[in-house]
């Protein structure tokens, strides 16, 4: 087994994926509680774990776990306090799950060796700019005028339109759609299914009950370090852009309407929805399944709950919405317990109006 720590502290793994408890507190700027000696290969939840292993507790609903784990030892926040004597061996840190994590990166690094090469069939059109190191897999379309940057990965079956932008170590997944003038930055992430830059949903009414197609002649921008989730869809805008801004997530299924602007570090998850022209702030959490109606502003830091559904803007920062209509979080968990009592209530008014 070979395994070095380099002058940055990053772990570079080699043949096998052992390295001892030292190595990982040293590699996680993390306090040893336990014997540094012992090795550990694999990753493991907390529930599952068994020896050789190492995992992670964050969240005090599995603290029941690491009184009685096989793990050879668990990744703790420092300010953790443990109910009872915990005899594993622990690494304390400042935040256990973003250090999980870059063990997690460092492992994936090991699994997935980056691809190299240009498969055929493929085509590239001869007035495209190629950075240095592309891999393009089987099947893959970059059209005129298209500049793709260093170190970019483009799986088979990707359909690049004309003069498309996209920016160093960025990884695009078998089957994306990007439709032309589309600009994504630097160390994106896009997930097999995804289409960039299809028509927003712009249709005129007319007298006789149908509707005249509104030509979208925008584009969409994605900033870095952007991630989009599988058969998610963005649309490019009428006029001007659509964007997502630096450190953006979307999850899976994810529909984001034509015009709209998503602040930097917005996270929102699977099957939400943003009508044309709504424009959400920084650091906002969208659960699963919220909605957004048209031409919305959303403040920064704002959490909208599951199944939210919004109709007003939002637009004092730091706010909790849950609910349809989306009203205060609080207020709305209190109508919500009146509302499961409201039989018994019925039945109590029908026997008071009796007693009348």
């Amino acid at each position: 087994m070979i395994y070095i720590i380099n002058e940055s502290k990053q772990l570079i793994i080699l043949e096998f994926m052992e390295f001892t408890l030292s190595q990982v507190a040293s590699l996680l700027n993390g306090e040893l509680v336990g014997e540094g000696h012992i090795k550990v290969s694999k990753l493991s939840k907390i529930e599952e774990a068994e020896p050789g292993s190492i995992s992670f507790l964050s969240n005090k609903k599995y603290e029941n776990f690491v009184y009685d784990t096989e793990a050879s030892a668990i990744i703790v926040n420092k300010d953790f306090q443990f109910a009872k004597p915990v005899t594993v061996n622990l690494i304390k840190v400042k935040d256990s799950y973003t250090a999980f994590t870059l063990l997690l990166e460092e492992y994936q690094k090991k699994l997935q060796v980056p691809k190299t090469g240009i498969e055929q069939p493929s085509y590239i059109d001869d007035t495209a700019a190629i950075g240095e190191e592309l891999y393009l897999g089987a099947f893959a379309y970059i059209g005129n005028g298209a500049k793709i940057g260093n170190h970019v990965q483009i799986h088979a079956q990707v359909y690049i339109g004309a003069n498309v932008s996209i920016g160093d170590h960025t990884v695009i997944y078998p089957g994306v759609k990007i439709y032309d003038n589309s600009t994504i930055g630097a160390h994106c992430v896009v997930h097999s299914g995804v289409v960039l830059g299809s028509d927003g949903f712009g249709f005129a009414p007319q007298k006789d009950g149908t509707y005249k197609t509104i030509p979208q002649l925008g584009n969409v921008v994605i900033e870095d370090h952007v991630d989009i989730g599988a058969n998610t869809v963005v649309d490019r805008a009428t006029l001007g852009s659509t964007i997502l801004r630096q450190g953006v997530k979307l999850d899976n299924l994810v529909q984001i309407g034509h015009n709209c602007v998503i602040g930097e570090n917005t996270v929102i998850a699977g099957q939400s929805g943003l009508a044309g022209s709504s424009k959400l702030g920084k650091n906002c959490v969208l659960a699963g399944q919220v909605g957004l109606a048209g031409h919305l502003e959303v403040a920064d830091r704002v959490t909208l709950a599951a199944k939210t559904g919004l109709s007003k803007s939002v637009r004092q920062p730091d706010s909790y919405k849950f609910g349809y209509v989306a009203m205060d979080h609080k207020a709305y968990l209190r109508s919500h317990a009146v509302f499961k009592n409201l039989p018994e209530l019925s039945k109590r008014v029908q026997e008071l109006e009796k007693k009348c």
